[in-house]
């Protein structure tokens, strides 16, 4: 009987000397996001004013410390996360993110190229154009995703179902030959042409990928408000509504519509989609 006691005694001890060791990892990872949180918001302060006079270094140093800030709260949720910095407009920086991201992972499952630039939301017509920013605007919505899926391919095929997201917009939709013949308006031309050319690349795409088990979409997430703060945003949807048409071709079953554009699952404009 006394060797019984002392037995569940040693394995009561050994389960709450587990327990406290699994306590203390907790504390620790919770301890270093909320550093890392608190390292994050000093550098956006530090470099505000600086970003407001147009500081390219200041502008990346806040971008970066965004990314590490939203990556400390996934972490505080019991998420697993990391940042790591990408200029689409730089190929440098795309094969260095690819290279991270093969260092670190077996594969890779989803990609969603979100990143996007709107130098020229004020011009009405494409005769008013100023190229040097539709150049950008196809940098980084066009030539930047379509560098990164070839720097990726390799990981992408690795996965059993990985999902490639092209975030488009419904600014690409003014591109209708029929009707730009009628009154030549367009909004933000370099923007609307860049976006209607990735959806384009992501028809292409879908039949080059035919033979693995990658699905390649356009998603439009319609007008969101993704910058709530400015306050002339009223009639957008949140952000989060928008993402759930995202999150739906990331998770496409085997089978699915690739090639195509949608919004909220349904397809969109002339972009017809084909079974995968």
């Amino acid at each position: 009987m006394q060797k019984h006691l002392e037995q569940k005694v040693t394995e009561t001890a050994a389960v709450v000397s587990d327990w406290q060791r699994s306590i203390a990892s907790i504390e620790t990872q919770f301890n270093t996001a909320n550093l890392a949180l608190a390292n994050a918001k000093k550098i956006r302060e530090a470099n505000a004013l600086k970003a407001t006079m147009n500081d390219t270094a200041a502008i990346k140093a806040i971008q970066q410390a965004r990314a590490e800030q939203l990556t400390a709260e996934l972490r505080q949720a019991d998420h697993s996360a990391s940042a790591l910095r990408l200029d689409l407009t730089d190929p440098a920086s795309i094969d260095e993110a690819a290279a991270h991201v093969a260092a670190n992972f077996e594969r890779l499952d989803v990609l969603i190229n979100n990143a996007s630039s709107w130098p020229d939301s004020d011009t009405l017509s494409p005769l008013a154009a100023n190229l040097t920013e539709a150049r950008t605007a196809f940098d980084v919505d066009v030539l930047g995703p379509w560098r990164l899926i070839q720097a990726l391919l390799p990981l992408l095929e690795r996965a059993p179902a990985a999902r490639i997201v092209n975030v488009s917009s419904e600014a690409a939709l003014q591109i209708d030959p029929r009707r730009a013949a009628q009154d030549g308006f367009l909004r933000a031309p370099g923007y609307s042409l860049a976006k209607y050319t990735m959806n384009v690349l992501t028809t292409l795409l879908a039949p080059a990928l035919a033979d693995t088990a990658i699905l390649i979409n356009s998603v439009d997430p319609g007008e969101t408000a993704s910058h709530p703060e400015r306050g002339d945003e009223d009639t957008a949807r949140p952000a989060a509504e928008s993402a759930r048409g995202i999150v739906w071709a990331a998770t496409l079953p085997a089978g699915g519509p690739t090639g195509g554009l949608f919004r909220d699952g349904q397809p969109l404009g002339d972009v017809h989609p084909v079974p995968g």
